[in-house]
């Protein structure tokens, strides 16, 4: 199945009550190519209106970063989230909407192959890595998934939320996870080796 195939696949996709309620089916934005994937958890309210990933406040906020770090959000980077629609009132997930979605996530990783992930927020840690750590312990910390580089770290939400730039703060932390991020792209990761081995 080919990304074209997935992104129709996910327009007509009816796996759970979220096709109820949803505008528009949310599948990706940036380049097909990427060797960099930032991975979500949820459209919101922006995301539904537009079918975009990543458009509304959090969405600035994380181009503005990306920017900053020299990542151009067209050519750099593929941007998708855990699920495809968005929940009622930007509640989180249920574990039978995250099962229901999957699969669309997991042919994306497929088919874009990408070198790194880069995982915003704690329910897509937990998601992915299948795991429960908190994501103040996790973020910041390179590990290993199917052969790929994965840096967890906060979502743009939760820096909104704490806009301070103070060192230690999250918007200094997320900022210090993204440079890392930019030199692994550059060839320079430390402390771990991934495997060779495809997904």
């Amino acid at each position: 199945m080919s990304l074209e195939d997935l992104e129709a696949s996910c327009l007509q996709c009816q796996r759970c009550d979220l096709a109820k309620e949803r505008q528009h089916v949310v599948v990706s934005r940036g380049n097909p190519s990427a060797r960099l994937m930032v991975i979500g958890e949820a459209p919101g309210a922006d995301e539904d209106a537009q079918g975009r990933p990543f458009v509304g406040r959090s969405g600035r906020l994380l181009d503005a970063c990306l920017a900053e770090v020299g990542l151009d959000q067209t050519d750099d980077i593929y941007i998708c989230n855990l699920i495809k629609c968005r929940p009622p009132g930007n509640r989180r997930p249920s574990p039978a909407e995250l099962k229901a979605c999957r699969p669309w996530l997991d042919r994306q990783i497929l088919e874009v192959n990408p070198e790194i992930l880069f995982i915003l927020g704690a329910t897509a840690t937990a998601t992915l890595l299948e795991c429960r750590t908190p994501i103040s312990r996790l973020r910041g910390q390179w590990t290993e998934w199917q052969g790929r580089y994965v840096m967890p770290s906060f979502h743009p939400s939760y820096l909104l939320r704490n806009p301070s730039r103070d060192p230690g703060k999250p918007r200094s932390l997320f900022m210090t996870d993204l440079a890392n991020v930019k030199h692994a792209l550059n060839g320079v990761v430390s402390g771990l080796t991934p495997d060779s081995s495809d997904p």
